[in-house]
Formats: structure tokens, C-alpha cells, sequence
């Protein structure tokens, strides 16, 4: 399968996070640098070959974009943010349970249970994984990049969250507050940490 330069340049901005306000701008570069060496006589394959792996190039790109630690507290209120959206969504099925006549308290606990030990973790692992944030990070400015600063895969992203299936999320959490850049254990477990949303100037 023949790759062309968009395919290329596509590739390299897959792993920048969404929120990295230099995308555009990589872009254009990146198809300047090809249309560069095309008129320069090189075959599109050697200059893709020269410009190498796209993940690794979009590393070198966002070297030059800092990485603010996000404040412990502005991750805690994040948290609460996505279990609130979690609630909101599994309420109705209270509901449903009290129209069949489910007891009202313990229609709520076991949406709470299942809320907590299923939905929670499964919803950011997959919001992490293809946005690089919840919701509650959103609203908040935050984001889940690798250490350089890359997007995360699937797989860190169901590393970061193993603590709340193993139920250690409590002490895991507290290594944020003495880690140099606030990351939880399974966070530099996983090579992945959270940061704030560096707007565009």
C-alpha cells in the first residue's frame, strides 16, 4: 500500500495529543519540508524514509512544548467531575429498577456498585485513550500525554487505570503528592502523566 505525504502527516499528528496548540503549524511544516525535497529530486518513499517513524518525529516535535504537572487538587475535582457524569448516566437505570418494583435503596447501591467498579474505570480508560481526557479533565484543563508529551496508548491507558479494578486507587493517589511531577504509582508505572492544557498564544 503506497503512502502518500497527507498519510504521512496524518500519521505524525495521530500522536499529538488533540489539545497541542501547534498542530496546524506541524502540519504546514511538515508539508513544506516534503514538498522541499520532492523539488530537490527525491522519491516521495526516501523522503518519508529520511523524515522517519512518525511517532518518534512527533516526540521530537513536542520536545519544544512544555509540560505543566497538573495541581493535585485540580486532578481530585476532575475525578469527581467524571463520577458525577457517571451517576448522571447510570440514574436511569435506578429508575427502571423501581418501576419493576426493585427496592429505591438498593436499586441505588447496585448502580452505585456498578458505577464504581465497572463504568467509571471503562469510561476513562476509553476517553483517556482517544481523547487524552475525560470530561472533568476538560472542563478543567487537563490532559493524559506519555512522558514526551505523546498521545497514550490503549494500553497505558488500561495501566493507569488498574488501580480502581484492584481497588488501591486510595494509596496509589497518594504518590501524586510527593512525585516530582504529582504522577500517581501506576502512572510512572504506565510512562504517562497529566498535565495542563497549554493554550495557543
Amino acid at each position: 500500500m503506497t503512502v502518500t505525504a497527507d498519510d504521512y502527516i496524518n500519521k505524525v499528528l495521530h500522536w499529538l495529543p488533540g489539545a497541542t496548540p501547534e498542530r496546524a503549524q506541524i502540519a504546514t511544516e511538515l508539508r513544506g519540508h516534503i514538498a522541499e525535497r520532492l523539488a530537490q529530486g527525491g522519491s516521495l518513499d526516501q523522503v518519508l524514509t529520511q523524515l522517519g517513524d512518525p511517532a518518534k518525529l512527533a516526540e521530537s516535535y513536542l520536545a519544544a512544548v512544555p509540560l505543566v504537572p497538573a495541581p493535585f487538587f485540580h486532578r481530585v475535582a476532575a475525578r469527581i467531575l467524571d463520577a458525577a457524569v457517571i451517576v448522571v448516566v447510570t440514574l436511569p437505570l435506578a429508575a427502571i429498577g423501581a418501576r419493576w418494583g426493585i427496592d429505591v435503596f438498593l436499586g441505588a447501591v447496585f448502580v452505585a456498585l456498578i458505577a464504581a467498579g465497572f463504568l467509571t474505570p471503562l469510561y476513562i480508560v476509553v476517553s483517556e485513550w482517544r481523547y487524552g481526557q475525560t470530561l472533568g479533565k476538560r472542563l478543567l484543563g487537563l490532559r493524559v500525554v506519555r512522558e514526551s508529551g505523546a498521545r497514550i496508548s490503549v494500553g497505558q491507558s488500561i495501566v493507569r487505570q488498574l488501580p480502581a479494578f484492584l481497588e488501591v486507587f486510595a494509596l496509589d493517589a497518594l504518590f501524586a503528592l510527593f512525585t516530582d511531577k504529582h504522577q500517581r504509582a501506576f502512572e510512572l508505572l504506565s510512562h504517562t502523566r497529566v498535565v495542563r492544557v497549554v493554550s495557543a498564544e
